[in-house]
């Protein structure tokens, strides 16, 4: 009597995988665009009224914000993931870069969601009508410097690192390996919007726009586009085939 072979499950797509979580990624931050649009601008800071009437309002939709960039977040860490095995089975000598830049994106993550939490607790405040302008303010101002030059650091690593393994490896593009050498140069502009004080009409102040469009921006639609591309299990392969001089063997995977 022969004895039965288990059989062996087959590993996710790391591919797919990794595309699904970028695509998690971009509807969570569509989400959190049209919070914005719809609950209008946030009073300044020395507004003490204001941001007491602004959050007892908003209370809801902060806390739903908050839930949404913690699914964000978490989709990165997947996507963090995924793109660390994509270069490293193309080439193993590389994983302490991709190493890097995997333990930059979680670092960035853990304090987005510290910043998320601050968030949090300005809405918690507020939530039962009892909200205290100083307690927010100051919440928010320890979540400016999260999400803004702090953040832009991280991040700013994070593509460095991406852009050269696509560049070394070719799993990508060549393209999207420029694309991330430019959203680390405009994280790294970013930082020092730290200086800049907390007035949020102020383009360079650390609660401006220029965090949101010239570093976060720029960063997630990196994300979105890495997964277009590798949702469909597409890798491309010439320019590291030329590099080792191997015969063409087209698509794989």
């Amino acid at each position: 009597m022969t004895e039965a072979v288990p059989r062996t499950r087959r590993a996710p797509d790391v591919r797919r995988v990794t595309g699904v979580a970028s695509i998690v990624v971009a509807v969570a931050l569509a989400f959190e665009g049209a919070r914005q649009f719809f609950e209008g601008a946030r009073p300044g800071l020395t507004d003490a009224a204001g941001l007491e009437a602004y959050f007892e309002r908003t209370a809801n939709g902060t806390l739903a914000v908050v839930l949404a960039d913690s699914i964000l977040m978490t989709s990165l860490i997947v996507f963090f993931g995924g793109f660390r095995q994509l270069v490293t089975s193309r080439n193993p000598e590389l994983s302490w870069v991709a190493d890097i830049g995997f333990g930059a994106g979680l670092v960035y993550v853990a304090v987005t969601l510290v910043g998320d939490a601050m968030s949090g607790g300005a809405g918690l405040d507020a939530a039962e009508g009892q909200a205290d302008g100083v307690v927010i303010r100051a919440l928010i101002e320890g979540h400016m410097l999260l999400f803004g030059s702090i953040g832009c650091i991280l991040t700013a690593l994070v593509m460095a690192s991406a852009g050269y393994l696509v560049r070394m490896t070719a799993v990508l593009p060549l393209w999207t390996a420029v694309f991330a050498y430019v959203a680390a140069a405009l994280n790294l502009a970013a930082v020092p919007t730290m200086f800049g004080g907390t007035d949020e009409a102020d383009l360079f102040s650390v609660g401006g726009w220029a965090n949101a469009v010239l570093a976060v921006f720029p960063f997630l639609l990196w994300v979105v586009i890495v997964g277009i591309h590798t949702i469909s299990g597409t890798v491309h392969h010439d320019a590291w085939r030329r590099r080792k001089r191997l015969p063409e063997t087209g698509r794989t995977g």
